[in-house]
């Protein structure tokens, strides 16, 4: 009876057991299967296609010149952008006099960039180039005379900025499309992440040779090697430039960039993807002095910030990828953006920081350069340079505005929940994909590469 009784007891927790035993497998076989969709959603899956390099692009001759060009004048213009900081420093012992240098020079876009496009649909986009690399060159030469001759006072340091800034504004639409016509367009993507890193090459070395520069020779050598970089790019483009190109000038308003996209959701949705990575990595210019402090450290480590992230740039092109540019791709390079940039302003040591900036580095590269090429692809030869002058309103003009509010809210809401603030637009395209996948597969096929508009 006793022994009946204590079995009959025990049945009901066994079976209990068992049916928990069963719940949490069938939690973790559906876990299993919803993690397994996560790659697919993103487009990371596994490419049966031969690897490649965006190095191999420079196999390309008219593009292999034109890349070595941009690395020269890029080196000289962070010569140029480090000495004059530090210029603007000593000549008035005031951060408001290097912020509004600083300010000056990447306004611009935010404001002309709209008119940037209609020069370059006007005159074509080798004549505006050539003609911006010129002007460029005159105004560092002058800056340069002027401080050979000890005139160059805190005022024109500002006004030089703001004509070099003026400069870049107006040759940015142009340099878009001016890569975009020396290669193939399979290559195109390839030859838009080179040219990402060229610009990052200079940001990566230059500061160390300059302040080399300014603290032996003094600080008009620094703008006087940025006057001949300028001068050796104007003669690579005059060498590239076809013969008998643009004769015909063409009409575009002020603003159609912007009425493209409005008009075209995919053009829009690619440009609010290009301000969330200028927007995502900004804390690591503005907030790098501050973290830096944070860990006890000097503020001076801001610049290992900077190079980590320029070298990630570098080192990611040599990436050998299957994978031809998608907005699923995108999307989930900025999900990565996102993620490292969170860890950047939340690491326990400095140099988890240093390694999340490298990180952004890369995902900056990949998703700019993806992007663009597809803001290239879905414009057409017709509106190119109206859609690119868009991009660079998205791309430069976004970091006047993320500058101010990373130094606002940083005194707000403080350092660390800036940050990652900042961090989170990047990562909406991702988490749409993976809670939406229905819409996401449907806005992946209205932006695939493939597609005709």
């Amino acid at each position: 009876m006793g022994a009946t009784g204590l079995t009959g007891a025990a049945g009901p927790p066994a079976d209990h057991d068992g049916q928990a035993a069963a719940r949490r497998r069938t939690v973790r076989t559906a876990a299993i299967a919803a993690l397994g969709k996560v790659p697919d959603a993103l487009g990371v899956a596994r490419s049966d296609g031969p690897r490649s390099s965006n190095w191999q692009v420079l196999a390309q001759p008219g593009f292999s010149w034109y890349f070595f060009g941009s690395v020269v004048s890029n080196f000289g213009t962070w010569l140029q952008n480090t000495a004059q900081v530090v210029l603007a420093y000593e000549l008035t012992h005031s951060v408001f006099w290097v912020g509004l240098v600083t300010c000056a020079q990447f306004s611009s876009p935010l404001v002309l960039g709209p008119w940037a496009g209609v020069l370059t649909h006007r005159f074509g986009n080798w004549r505006t180039l050539i003609f911006t690399q010129c002007a460029s060159m005159v105004i560092a030469t002058a800056l340069a005379a002027l401080q050979f001759g000890h005139a160059l006072t805190k005022v024109w340091l500002v006004v030089g900025a703001l004509a070099i800034g003026l400069a870049f504004t107006f040759a940015l639409p142009a340099l878009s499309v001016t890569v975009a016509s020396l290669v193939p367009p399979t290559e195109t993507k390839r030859a838009l992440a080179l040219d990402s890193v060229s610009y990052n090459l200079g940001r990566a070395l230059a500061p160390v040779f300059s302040v080399l520069i300014f603290t032996t020779v003094g600080f008009d050598w620094a703008f006087a090697l940025n006057a001949v970089s300028f001068g050796f790019f104007t003669a690579v483009l005059l060498w590239l430039r076809p013969r008998g190109a643009e004769t015909t000038i063409n009409r575009s308003r002020v603003g159609n960039g912007f009425r493209i996209a409005w008009q075209d959701r995919r053009i829009l949705i690619l440009l609010l993807m290009v301000a969330a990575v200028t927007v995502a990595a900004d804390p690591i210019l503005v907030l790098g002095p501050a973290l830096a402090r944070s860990f006890g450290e000097s503020a001076n480590w801001s610049g290992i910030f900077i190079t980590a992230l320029g070298a990630g740039n570098v080192i990611g092109s040599f990436r050998r990828t299957r994978q031809a540019p998608s907005i699923r791709r995108a999307a989930t390079v900025l999900g990565v953006l996102s993620i490292a940039m969170m860890a950047f302003v939340l690491a326990p040591w400095i140099w988890v920081s240093v390694a999340a900036a490298f990180a952004a580095g890369l995902a900056c590269l990949v998703a700019g350069a993806t992007t663009r090429t597809l803001l290239l692809h879905h414009a057409g030869p017709g509106s190119q340079a109206a859609v690119m002058a868009a991009w660079a309103v998205a791309w430069a003009g976004s970091k006047p505005l993320a500058s101010f509010a990373d130094g606002t809210l940083a005194g707000l809401i403080g350092l660390r929940p800036t940050g990652i603030l900042l961090a989170l637009p990047a990562l909406v395209p991702a988490l749409v994909l993976v809670l939406f996948p229905t819409a996401g597969r449907r806005l992946a096929r209205n932006l695939a590469f493939g597609l005709a508009n």
